[in-house]
């Protein structure tokens, strides 16, 4: 009996673990895009500049970090371009592929796959709610904010988001900055102190967060791609920076007009028709980025379906046109019934975790796929069970050397017996980045709940923090010291496996500054997630009835 238990869980496992061969990805079907290296600059940095410019700027400004806000770009900007480093290495690895969701099934396993597409899809309904109630923000602005009055007179105190005003926009997680810190104006330059600074960043994460629209360029050599994400990088950074600075410097930050700070500000220092300018240039830039966001989710949605990870119906297409009709319908209305329902400052910040872990879960496949042995991608040249063996560790590493003594296991971690990447190594980098992951998530989460402790010697906070640095520095060293693949890539990410463990650490120390509220909405969305996967999609998956997919899977992110 405990036989045949084991054997179901070890069959079981298998399928979680599954991979989609590289072989069953094809080319679009529909219109092919041919953009330039220009355009890909644009697209990238259109992609970006949303919501987080035109609403999120002005609240961070006003009620999280003051006029730091610029700082607060800066961090969140580097956190973006360490997770660039590593998604383009990612994106490598599949050339047929321009889909984060796609190389995860492909890399990483089935299970894997899920979790990433379906934080994605979350993802996309955020920016599309988010840049729905910017919208909304800036059209009462430009009709003298009769929309708010009327729905302040029509609306129920008890209705939702409605009257959520004040000091609760975007108050963050722990030690949120308070907004009575001394009378309007004290503190200078970083009125909230070093933890405003933190947690804006955190929110500010969510204004680099369209990125991965560069992805769904026409396929070619890496290193452009690589060159056009940073300049698009460096170009919204230096549109962030300037915005702010120049906000902060018409109008006190504490008296930004959160919900349309642009148009205000040439209000409140005398120009008011410039007023109106700003507020039609705001709709149209918002416009074109609700656009950019609907119809990749629809994509999405429709590659997830067609693999049967979720509901057949969703991958429906309309006749010719090949348009998935049922997925835009569906997921256009449930990202207007979020943008209902949920205040915008609740959104943003549930819009920053997914972000960041999505990203994170890039980094730590980064991590382990450049220590494991070399695998040949195609699925009609090697069995599925020979591929799950060479890259899932079904096992510990005391179990693929039974005959090996704990002296020769410890040894191997630090003296490896091979030059080139071995199932054992594979295993040893798997579990030590676990380890690392579950290290770094303590050290964030002290560090989030007890800074001012920490870094003024209270002896066991600081006693923690330095245990928890050295075993990092010790399991590190000893990933450090495993053979990497010699598999050539377009784009290597420099400095393994350093940089992707930092952008791991700097993505989940803002993650820990979020608030509750947005931890407990991303905790039903992905319990949801789960039920529709262990209930339907482990059952209905192409992989599992070895069917090929009947269409394409790429998609834009």
């Amino acid at each position: 009996m405990s036989r045949m238990v084991r054997q179901y869980v070890r069959q079981f496992g298998q399928k979680l673990v599954r991979r989609r061969g590289a072989d069953t990805i094809k080319e679009p079907d529909g219109l092919k895009i041919h953009l330039s290296a220009t355009e890909l600059v644009f697209l990238g940095v259109g992609r970006n500049l949303g919501a987080g410019l035109y609403i999120v700027l002005g609240a961070v400004a006003k009620y999280v970090a003051g006029p730091a806000i610029v700082i607060c770009f800066l961090v969140a900007g580097l956190s973006s371009l360490l997770s660039r480093l590593c998604y383009v290495e990612f994106d490598a690895r599949v050339p047929r592929s321009s889909s984060a969701y796609v190389c995860s099934y492909v890399m990483m396993g089935q299970l894997w796959a899920f979790v990433v597409g379906w934080n994605i899809i979350l993802l996309f309904f955020i920016a599309i709610a988010c840049t729905a109630h910017a919208w909304r923000y800036a059209f009462d602005s430009l009709i003298g904010d009769r929309v708010s009055q009327k729905l302040e007179e029509t609306v129920p105190l008890h209705a939702p988001y409605f009257l959520a005003h004040g000091c609760r926009l975007f108050r963050t997680g722990p030690g949120a900055a308070a907004c009575g810190l001394g009378p309007p104006g004290a503190g200078g330059f970083v009125p909230f102190d070093f933890e405003g600074v933190v947690q804006g960043a955190a929110t500010c994460f969510y204004a680099f967060v369209g990125f991965a629209a560069i992805a769904a360029r026409e396929r070619g050599d890496l290193k452009p791609q690589r060159s056009i994400s940073l300049i698009s990088l460096l170009m919204c950074f230096l549109a962030y920076f300037a915005v702010s600075a120049a906000l902060t410097l018409m109008v006190p930050y504490y008296q930004i007009h959160h919900h349309s700070p642009l148009p205000e500000a040439f209000l409140h220092v005398g120009w008011g028709p410039a007023r109106y300018v700003v507020a039609v240039g705001v709709l149209c830039a918002l416009t074109s980025s609700l656009l950019g966001d609907m119809f990749p989710m629809s994509r999405l949605i429709g590659a997830m379906a067609e693999d049967g990870l979720l509901f057949r119906g969703l991958a429906r297409v309309y006749g010719h046109t090949k348009i998935p009709v049922v997925a835009i319908m569906s997921s256009g209305s449930l990202a207007g019934i979020m943008a209902l329902l949920f205040e915008f400052s609740h959104i943003a910040n549930l819009m920053a975790v997914v972000s960041l872990l999505a990203y994170s879960m890039v980094s730590f496949s980064v991590l382990v796929l450049r220590y494991q042995p070399g695998q040949n991608l195609s699925k009609s040249e090697k069995t599925e069970e020979e591929t799950e063996m060479e890259l899932v560790p079904v096992g510990s590493p005391l179990d693929s050397v039974p005959e090996a003594g704990t002296s020769n296991i410890l040894k191997s971690l630090w003296f490896p017996t091979s030059t080139t990447p071995t199932r054992k190594s594979a295993q040893i980098v798997y579990g030590c980045a676990f380890l690392l992951v579950l290290l770094l998530s303590i050290l964030s989460l002290v560090l989030a709940q007890w800074p001012r402790r920490v870094f003024s010697g209270d002896p066991a906070l600081t006693t923690v923090a330095v245990l928890l640095l050295l075993l990092i520095t010790g399991v590190t060293a000893i990933i450090w010291r495993q053979p990497q693949s010699p598999r050539p890539l377009t784009f290597r990410v420099p400095a393994l496996p350093v940089l992707p463990l930092v952008s791991i650490f700097v993505n989940l120390s803002l993650m820990m500054q979020m608030t509750s509220g947005a931890w407990i909405l991303f905790g039903i969305w992905n319990a949801i997630g789960f039920a529709i996967y262990f209930g339907y999609g482990v059952r209905h998956s192409l992989e599992e009835n070895n069917e090929p997919p009947a269409s394409t899977s790429q998609t834009p992110d």
